[in-house]
């Protein structure tokens, strides 16, 4: 399939995408508006990764490989973030990044675990630091930390961070300088599981080789979780939930940068729409540019042992999503929570919404649809996110082949600025190093993260 590398969506309220025509015009024959992006891409030798010219890449603690912990790397890889590495005077090493990674692994995947095909290794760590020892038969999801040297492009030391949970699939960064990983699962305990899954956790970010307590987060409530973002002044955690009638979800900690303290948690709302269906499947009732107010539902139940906290939520008159998958926080003032719909849109494609506070602690927020091309040769199921430094948003795509790296201007202009040269597998966890200097993302079927580099904006 050919994709257009450059069309204005409204990603800042516009109201309409370019025909196609229009997209070719101003392309021109290099394929790049040179407005935006970093022009056309060229054919990676090797048959990897397609990039832009002056780019490059390199395959850093693939799945297989034995970490310094004796566990070995897990595979699927998925949603990751990038923290500083701080020496011992609390300078930061602007030479090394830390790297934390979910595992998007469940019983059925046939990836390696980190334990070993037969769980031979799992005497390495403390029965304690598993969440789920699954009667024999841990679950093989979690989290890995990835020191990376910056300079020499290498990996310095990697280890388990998180064990024994289930499909780790999306999560964030928090402002405090943790990690939270997002069980993407319901799965409860019984024959094969001992815990109940669907929860997060909190992985701290280290310098050295630790496993995090395997603690849920029990008031951000048992879902399908995908992803997450928090405020840094209110501490307020926002959250999407991976299913075709999901809802957007809203955390407020009785103690901001606590989670484990208990709080609130929240179904978003528009106002004067009760039960509001934003997929936009049948008919477009939420436009592009359309700013909503919004408040929030309190849900009890949060546990929800039958699997319906979202039925509640919209009966109650939550909002619907289709599928709300990657979140970041950022944009014009670094003040909104932008995430994705995999197939929200009239075709399927997806959609990108953005959530801004009021500010006020009123809970009256503005929610606004910005992207929606309706159109998968220029944006085709949107998965994880995240925002470069100069402002241009990434996102992961989860479609059919071929899957690009997409980037999106602050002015509403989508790119493509990296191909799966290799096979079908999705992008995910994109992310940047403190730093600016290289991007990290996965190739999930691979089990690899790669590390880009090369001339980015300033």
């Amino acid at each position: 399939m050919m994709r257009s590398s450059a069309v204005a969506l409204g990603f800042a309220g516009l109201q309409s995408t370019l025909a196609r025509g229009a997209i070719a015009e101003l392309m021109g024959s290099s394929g790049s508006s040179g407005a935006v992006g970093f022009g056309p891409m060229l054919k990676d030798p090797d048959g990897i990764l397609d990039l832009p010219k002056g780019f490059s890449y390199h395959i850093i603690s693939p799945m297989g490989a034995t970490m310094d912990d004796g566990l070995i790397v897990p595979g699927k890889h998925d949603g990751m973030a990038s923290f500083p590495f701080m020496n011992d005077d609390g300078s930061v090493d602007t030479g090394r990044c830390i790297i934390v990674r979910n595992h998007e692994i469940s019983d059925a995947h046939k990836v390696p675990s980190p334990f070993g095909s037969r769980q031979e290794r799992i005497g390495l760590i403390d029965p304690a630091k598993i969440y789920d020892t699954g009667f024999g038969r841990a679950s093989r999801g979690g989290c890995t930390t990835v020191v990376y040297n910056l300079k020499t492009k290498r990996v310095e030391r990697h280890w388990l961070s998180l064990a024994g949970t289930e499909h780790n699939c999306a999560g964030g960064p928090t402002p405090w300088g943790s990690w939270i990983s997002c069980e993407e699962s319901v799965l409860v305990k019984g024959e094969r599981h001992e815990k109940d899954h669907g929860y997060c956790f909190e992985v701290p970010v280290t310098q050295e080789p630790m496993l995090a307590d395997p603690k849920p987060i029990r008031g951000m409530g048992r879902m399908n979780h995908e992803a997450v973002c928090i405020d840094p002044k209110s501490g307020i955690v926002y959250m999407t939930e991976d299913r075709h009638d999901g809802l957007l979800y809203r955390f407020v900690p009785k103690v901001p940068g606590d989670l484990h303290a208990g709080g609130r948690l929240q179904a978003l709302h528009v106002l004067g729409r009760k039960s509001l269906d934003t997929r936009n499947w049948d008919s477009p009732l939420v436009k592009l540019g359309e700013p909503m107010t919004c408040g929030w539902i309190t849900m009890d139940e949060i546990d929800s042992p039958l699997d319906d906290l979202r039925q509640r939520g919209f009966d109650k008159g939550a909002a619907r999503f289709a599928r709300g998958e990657g979140m970041w926080w950022g944009g014009e003032d670094a003040g909104s929570a932008y995430f994705a719909c995999t197939n929200g849109g009239k075709v399927g494609a997806g959609q990108i919404w953005r959530l801004t506070p009021d500010g006020m602690g009123e809970g009256l927020d503005t929610l606004e649809l910005f992207i929606e091309p309706n159109d998968p040769s220029v944006l085709q199921n949107a998965d994880t996110i995240t925002f470069s430094p100069w402002g241009d948003l990434f996102v992961c795509e989860d479609g059919e082949a071929p899957q690009f790296l997409v980037g999106v201007s602050p002015d509403g202009q989508l790119y493509q600025f990296a191909k799966n040269a290799m096979n079908s597998t999705e992008f995910a966890g994109v992310c940047f190093s403190p730093d600016g200097s290289t991007m990290f993302v996965n190739m999930q079927g691979m089990g690899w993260t790669l590390a880009v580099t090369g001339p980015w904006k300033q």
